[in-house]
């Protein structure tokens, strides 16, 4: 479901233009429609990625404890490090210098050449830089593993954190995302890396190896407090994103620097409605596919098994389809439905090939 997200929050930048993508095709949106996509895109980001370093997080724990520090480590320099080298040497060139959605002119065809002679390589992860940051967690777990403690082995199932555990853990959430964003606003990014979002990523990570190593992820999401979360999150969370946009301005044409970062109480406000909202949704989303989706099916296990593949060969996927329907003349929500849901199709039906190509099934 997380994968799924993915795409379509990159389907919506493509014709919302919020947000940082390849391609974003004009006309830019009127006010009114960019409002809706900011307040369905707000909430994806609020939690989407943090549930994907928890996941991280949860499995990183249990490879490191079976194959000890060094183990661990070469399968994650092979499941993580290799299809990052794969997408920054093939995959974003492709997208860049031989589709070229934007019609760029690149001049004579050294252009490639000089993509890792000048060191734009270093930027050229476009979604994978999840991939390269959770190699960068996982190195950081790895040599915490290795220097103080031994190892554990299988937890029992133990008692998920409290409310007032959690209400800590968002206190120092959004106290952590306003100061970095002090420094490294919404929008800068660092190697391809917005620095602003990466508090809830590293404590999202560090979850994760708490809960497995504790075993009480599943306690937590079949908890009433998870589906309390949730539900607060899906009916407060707008409500009060509005005040946050309303209070700064943005509705009225003020822009976003106020609430993108800096000691403004407009970004103070944004980070806490970000993190907060987050925590909730994802307490929500851990309590809805407990309860829901937690089934073991051939369909179930087909998609789960091409999920990260997806996530690999999706930009390559949504840009063809992205120029395809340029010829389509239709409002942008649209366009976003059809081309998420083809996205999606296209994504799945390149991983499932590719996962039969000698060599790439080890890293897909």
């Amino acid at each position: 479901m997380a994968i799924v997200l993915v795409v379509n929050m990159h389907a919506c930048v493509t014709y919302s233009h919020i947000g940082s993508w390849y391609v974003q095709e004009p006309p830019d949106p009127p006010m009114a429609i960019k409002v809706v996509f900011a307040f369905w895109q707000g909430h994806l980001q609020a939690f989407f990625m943090g549930i994907l370093f928890l996941i991280g997080g949860y499995f990183a724990h249990g490879s490191l404890e079976r194959r000890g520090p060094a183990g661990f480590m070469r399968e994650r320099l092979l499941r993580l490090g290799a299809p990052t080298l794969l997408y920054v040497v093939l995959l974003h060139p492709v997208i860049v210098y031989a589709i070229n959605p934007n019609g760029d002119a690149f001049g004579p065809p050294g252009v490639y050449f000089r993509y890792f002679s000048s060191g734009r390589f270093l930027s050229g992860t476009g979604p994978m830089w999840f991939a390269a940051a959770l190699l960068i967690f996982s190195a950081g777990l790895a040599a915490w593993r290795a220097a103080l403690r031994p190892g554990r082995g299988a937890a029992p199932a133990g008692r998920p954190p409290g409310a007032r555990a959690i209400a800590i853990w968002a206190g120092a959430l959004v106290a952590s995302t306003f100061l970095v964003r002090t420094v490294e606003p919404v929008g800068q990014s660092v190697l391809n890396m917005q620095l602003c979002y990466f508090p809830q990523y590293v404590m999202a990570f560090a979850t994760g190896v708490a809960a497995a190593r504790g075993g009480w992820l599943v306690g937590l999401a079949r908890s009433r407090l998870a589906r309390r979360a949730g539900w607060a999150a899906l009916v407060l969370g707008p409500l009060a994103l509005a005040g946050v946009l309303v209070s700064a301005g943005v509705l009225k044409g003020n822009g976003t620097a106020g609430i993108s970062g800096g000691w403004h109480p407009e970004a103070l406000g944004m980070a806490a409605w970000e993190q907060l909202s987050g925590l909730g949704l994802a307490l929500g989303a851990l309590a809805f596919c407990s309860g829901r989706l937690n089934v073991s099916t051939p369909l179930a296990r087909w998609l789960a098994e091409r999920s990260f593949g997806v996530y690999v060969f999706h930009p390559v996927v949504l840009i063809l389809f992205t120029i395809w329907l340029r010829q389509l003349d239709a409002d942008p929500f649209f366009k976003v439905s059809i081309l998420t849901a083809a996205g999606l199709a296209g994504s799945f039906l390149v991983s499932d090939l590719a996962r039969r190509v000698p060599g790439l099934r080890a890293i897909l």
